[in-house]
C-alpha cells in the first residue's frame, strides 16, 4: 500500500474496533458504575484515580511515544529493543510505587485513600504496559492487531462490570468491584500482547543492559516530560476542586466530563496511525500536507458538530446518563463539550510536532498550560465551582490547540492546501482498497 493508504487504513481499524467498544463502556458501564456507587464515591475514585494517572509517566518515561517513532523510522530494530525497554518497565514500576505513595502521604492521605490507591497503581502500572506493547503494533504499522489491542481490555471489562450490575448482584456492588473487574481485564490483554509482540519480534528474553536503559531513558526523556506536563493540564481540575470544594463537585465535575471524554476517544484515536506515519514522512523528509488534508476537516467537522449539538441538547443528554440530577450537570456540561475543538486540533499538530522531534517546544506549551489551568482554578471555583473549573479545562485546551497550530505551520510552512478538503473520489478510492486488501 502508499502511505497515504497506510494512513486511511490505520484510522479505519482503529475507529472501527474503537467505536464499536468503548462508548459503550464510557456511556454504559461507566454510567452505570456511577449511577450504582453515586457521586460522592465515584467523586472519590475519580480524585484518587486522577492523582495516580498524573504519575503515570513515571511508568514509562516518554518510553512509548518514543518507541512509536523509532519503530516506525528503524523497524529493524524491535527485537533487541523490546527486551530492554521490557526490562526497563519492570524497574520503573517500582519508581512509580515509592513516588505515589510519598506524595500521598505528604498531602495527608489515609488508610481509605492508599487502600484505593494501591489497586489503581497495579492497573496504572498493566495499563501502561499495554500501551508500550501496542506501540510496537503500530511503529510496525500493524494496525489491525493495534485495533484489537486497543479494545480487548474495555470489551473484558464491560463483560465483567455487566455481570455484575445487571444481576441480583447489584446492590451490593461498590467502587472496588469496579477496580478488580479493570485489574483482571488489564491482566488478560497485556499477556495476550506480550504473546503476540513476542513472536513477531522473536523475544526470548529480557535484556538488562545498564547502558542501553540510560541511553534509551535519556532519548526518551523529552517525551516522558511532555506527557507528564499534558497528563498534569488534563487532570489537576478534578484534584484542585476536591480541595477546593467537595467529592460531590469533584463528581459532577467528572460526570459531565465523561461525554467529553468520549469524544475525545475518536480525536485520540486518529492520532494512533498519525504518529507512526509522520514519523516515517518527516524521517524521508517527504511531505506532510497530503495526509494533513485528510483527517484537518473531517477532524473539525466532527469536532464543531459533536460540540455544538451536545451543548445544544444538554438537559435530555444529562437526563439519559444521570437520572433526576440532570440540573447538578447541565451547566458544567455546556462549557466543558466545547473542549474537544482544541483537542481535535491537539491531536493533530501536536502528534505531527512529536514526529518532528520539536519537543522543546511542546514541552513548552505544556507547562504554560499546567499553570495557566492551576491560576484558573483556584481563580474559578471559590465562585463557580466545577462550573470554574470546566473554564479551565477549556482555556487550557484552547491555548494549546492555537499554538501548536501556530508552530505547525510555521515550521512546516503549510501550505494553504493543506487544510482543504481532499477530493471525494480520493478518499473513495482509498476507502475502497483498504477493505479490498491486506495491510503490507
Amino acid at each position: 500500500m502508499t502511505m497515504q493508504k497506510k494512513l486511511l487504513s490505520g484510522l479505519f481499524w482503529v475507529l472501527l474496533a474503537n467505536l464499536l467498544v468503548k462508548p459503550f463502556w464510557l456511556l454504559g458501564i461507566e454510567v452505570g458504575v456511577q449511577n450504582a456507587v453515586g457521586n460522592e464515591a465515584y467523586g472519590f475514585y475519580y480524585a484518587i484515580f486522577s492523582f495516580s494517572y498524573i504519575f503515570n509517566i513515571l511508568l514509562d518515561l516518554g518510553l512509548t511515544n518514543f518507541n512509536t517513532r523509532n519503530i516506525a523510522q528503524h523497524p529493524q530494530l524491535i527485537g533487541k529493543h523490546l527486551s530492554g525497554i521490557l526490562g526497563i518497565k519492570i524497574l520503573l514500576l517500582g519508581l512509580y510505587v515509592v513516588v505515589t505513595f510519598t506524595v500521598g502521604l505528604l498531602m495527608g492521605y489515609g488508610s481509605a485513600e492508599f487502600r484505593l490507591l494501591a489497586l489503581l497503581t497495579l492497573c496504572q502500572f498493566l495499563n501502561s504496559l499495554i500501551l508500550y506493547l501496542r506501540s510496537n503494533f503500530e511503529g510496525l504499522l500493524l494496525f489491525r492487531w493495534d485495533s484489537l489491542f486497543s479494545v480487548l481490555d474495555r470489551l473484558l471489562m464491560i463483560v465483567i462490570c455487566g455481570c455484575l450490575l445487571w444481576s441480583p448482584l447489584r446492590e451490593r456492588f461498590n467502587i472496588y468491584w469496579f477496580v478488580y473487574a479493570q485489574l483482571a481485564a488489564y491482566v488478560m490483554t497485556a499477556s495476550l500482547a506480550l504473546v503476540v509482540i513476542g513472536r513477531k519480534a522473536g523475544l526470548r528474553r529480557l535484556r538488562w543492559d545498564r547502558r542501553f536503559f540510560l541511553v534509551i531513558l535519556r532519548k526518551s526523556a523529552p517525551f516522558a516530560l511532555l506527557v507528564l506536563l499534558m497528563a498534569a493540564y488534563g487532570h489537576v481540575d478534578s484534584i484542585v476542586l476536591r480541595a477546593m470544594a467537595s467529592d460531590e463537585q469533584a463528581g459532577i465535575f467528572a460526570g459531565a466530563f465523561r461525554l467529553l471524554d468520549a469524544l475525545t476517544m475518536v480525536a485520540y484515536l486518529v492520532s494512533v496511525p498519525l504518529l507512526p506515519v509522520f514519523s516515517r514522512l518527516c524521517h524521508e523528509g517527504s511531505e506532510v500536507s497530503p495526509y494533513l488534508r485528510l483527517v484537518f476537516w473531517p477532524m473539525m467537522l466532527f469536532a464543531v458538530g459533536a460540540a455544538v449539538a451536545c451543548a445544544a441538547l444538554a438537559e435530555p443528554l444529562m437526563s439519559l446518563l444521570y437520572h433526576g440530577r440532570a440540573a447538578q450537570y447541565v451547566p458544567v456540561f455546556r462549557v466543558i463539550i466545547f473542549g474537544i475543538i482544541p483537542i481535535g486540533l491537539t491531536y493533530i499538530f501536536g502528534t505531527l510536532l512529536t514526529a518532528g522531534g520539536y519537543m522543546r517546544q511542546l514541552n513548552t506549551f505544556a507547562a504554560v498550560s499546567l499553570v495557566l489551568n492551576i491560576v484558573v482554578n483556584m481563580l474559578l471555583i471559590p465562585h463557580l465551582g466545577a462550573v470554574g473549573s470546566a473554564w479551565a479545562s477549556l482555556a487550557t485546551q484552547s491555548f494549546m490547540a492555537v499554538a501548536q497550530l501556530l508552530l505547525s505551520v510555521r515550521i512546516f510552512k503549510l501550505p494553504v492546501a493543506a487544510f482543504g478538503l481532499p477530493k471525494p473520489r480520493e478518499i473513495a478510492n482509498n476507502v475502497k482498497s483498504i477493505i479490498t486488501k491486506q495491510d503490507e
